[in-house]
């Protein structure tokens, strides 16, 4: 079997679904035989590994420890799944303080073990703080870490493919910027349904409010389907953003990604933007929209300033003049 690359790809939290999922996905995409397994719960990540291996991959060598130096060392490319999971009731924001402290220590593992590592997927939730909790910390540059924010565009785009009847790629600039959760912008003025306009297929504005809801609470409703939060999908996007860094076709979708851009109005927050990631990192262009949507992305951004300084309030990040102390590439 050809692989991507021989490079080390480290998955962290790998005993919990989301993350042997994320193993699977990326040994049958091919991005690399080095795959190395990294969770504090000896006997999930020991159980992960030996299915793994049991699937029989051809040319794989996986690894798994419980011990973060073994697992940071040399490794080139990371997604983390390792914080807690949000169960029926919850919001992403109820995981703040316990996750950012997690992805605190992440960040510090990164700094630590692993300086030279090319590019990080954040996915544990709220993904927008401990993402830009993760980039304080670890000392990397902003285009080398991003965030999963690709669920509430694609979860837009299935809901208007089941609406009007056809193919989920069909419809295309299906697209939810700003904060990934309740407080995302859903854009649909550049949406298209099998080439047409979604301004010209008749939708009324009370079913696409209808749409725009059920697309809010699309991580809510597969906790209310499956009795526990996402992992299929998380693990399958986070992967393919993860190949693109590697070098695999770029990821076109919106994911987050660090924001400090006085053109855009928008500074010190990770955001989901119109984005391309790919081998030299995530590069980012300013939403263009109505005037709807931009105040809807206003909003967003406002919440998700509040959640950084509530962070910064509790210690799990310094002020944001102070950011520079601990990375200087912000």
């Amino acid at each position: 079997m050809a692989y991507l690359t021989n490079e080390k790809l480290l998955i962290v939290g790998a005993g919990g679904m989301i993350g042997s999922n994320m193993a699977q996905s990326a040994l049958m995409l091919g991005l690399t035989p080095n795959i190395c397994l990294y969770d504090i719960f000896e006997p999930g990540v020991h159980g992960v590994s030996d299915e793994l291996e049991q699937c029989a991959f051809p040319g794989a060598n996986i690894t798994w420890t419980t011990d973060p130096e073994e697992a940071f060392t040399g490794a080139k490319y990371i997604v983390s799944s390792g914080g807690a999971p949000r169960k029926e009731g919850m919001t992403r924001e109820d995981l703040l303080k316990g996750n950012c402290q997690i992805a605190a220590e992440f960040g510090d593992n990164i700094k630590k073990y692993c300086p030279d590592v090319e590019h990080v997927v954040v996915i544990f939730n709220p993904a927008d703080v401990t993402a830009l909790t993760t980039l304080i910390h670890s000392g990397l540059k902003p285009n080398q870490l991003t965030s999963l924010a690709a669920l509430d565009s694609t979860r837009l785009q299935q809901a208007l493919a089941k609406e009007f009847g056809v193919q989920q790629d069909k419809v295309t600039g299906a697209h939810t910027y700003g904060g990934h959760g309740e407080q995302m912008a859903v854009f649909a003025s550049h949406v298209k349904v099998d080439g047409v306009p979604l301004a010209d297929k008749g939708l009324s504005a009370e079913r696409f409010a209808e749409i725009k809801q059920h697309t809010v609470q699309g991580g809510s409703n597969i906790i209310k389907l499956r009795g526990r939060s996402s992992f299929q999908s998380p693990a399958y996007c986070s992967i393919k953003m993860i190949g693109a860094a590697m070098g695999a076709e770029p990821f076109t979708l919106p994911v987050g990604c660090y924001v400090n851009c006085d053109s855009c109005g928008y500074k010190n927050v990770m955001m989901a933007m119109p984005t391309t990631l790919d081998k030299t990192g995530v590069h980012f262009t300013k939403p263009e929209g109505t005037a709807e949507e931009m105040a809807d992305l206003d909003k967003s951004y406002a919440h998700l300033q509040k959640m950084r300084d509530e962070i910064i309030s509790l210690g799990i990040i310094p002020a944001v003049e102070d950011w520079k102390t601990m990375n200087p590439n912000l």
